[in-house]
């Protein structure tokens, strides 16, 4: 059965990760929730070629249509939107990703604060079980930072910072984006052909999803 996950971006530098993911997880065949921060917008805005509209509704459509999503694949859901089923652990997706995630945000899921939907999201993935994956953008991290992740990561949410390898020899900042949104999607237990595993060369890639055609920069 198709996974149904949350995808949050919050206002850290690194918003092609998201985008990133966001793509390929419809490429999937997943279900996704996704909840964009006002300052996720304006990076949007600012790093990418993207221009986002502010309305949920409208960027729904936006992502939509940009990445071919079916009939009610995509939902777009304002920040205080409290009757969205994310709300709520009785309607709570397979797993949430907050990618990229701010240390503001990191810091908020960390005290439970649930002040608006990203952060309630985050709040009833840890309560119910569910995987909650951060992807953390900042550098240096000070005590604080460090202290919130591993306080999250004591509560069985996973830590992954947007430190991209070097070891198969990127070509393109879109090889480094990849090789995290394949860390992301390999987390969720997707099976996907963005980027070869440890060991594995591209052919054998190919060989293994011989009917796969996905967008972007492969």
């Amino acid at each position: 059965m198709p996974k149904t996950i949350t995808l949050i971006m919050t206002g850290a530098s690194g918003a092609q990760y998201g985008l990133r993911l966001l793509e390929q997880l419809l490429v999937l065949q997943c279900k996704v929730y996704l909840l964009l921060s006002r300052p996720a917008l304006l990076v949007i805005n600012t790093e990418t070629e993207f221009k986002v509209p502010a309305r949920a509704s409208e960027a729904e459509e936006y992502f939509s249509t940009l990445f071919a999503a079916k009939a009610g694949q995509l939902r777009v859901f304002e920040r205080e939107q409290w009757m969205a089923p994310i709300a709520s652990g009785s309607a709570v997706a397979d797993a949430t990703v907050v990618c990229p995630c701010t240390t503001g945000t990191l810091s908020a899921i960390a005290c439970g604060s649930s002040r608006n939907l990203i952060e309630r999201a985050a709040d009833v993935a840890l309560k119910e079980r569910k995987k909650l994956i951060l992807v953390v953008r900042e550098t240096p991290f000070s005590e604080i930072h460090l202290e919130n992740m591993l306080k999250l990561t004591r509560m069985g949410a996973v830590i992954m910072p947007a430190n991209p390898g070097f070891y198969f020899r990127p070509q393109s900042i879109n090889d480094l984006v990849d090789f995290m949104v394949a860390r992301v999607l390999d987390h969720l237990d997707l099976e996907h052909q963005v980027q070869p595993r440890w060991g594995e060369t591209k052919q054998e890639l190919a060989d293994t999803f011989p009917a796969n055609h996905l967008s972007g920069n492969d």
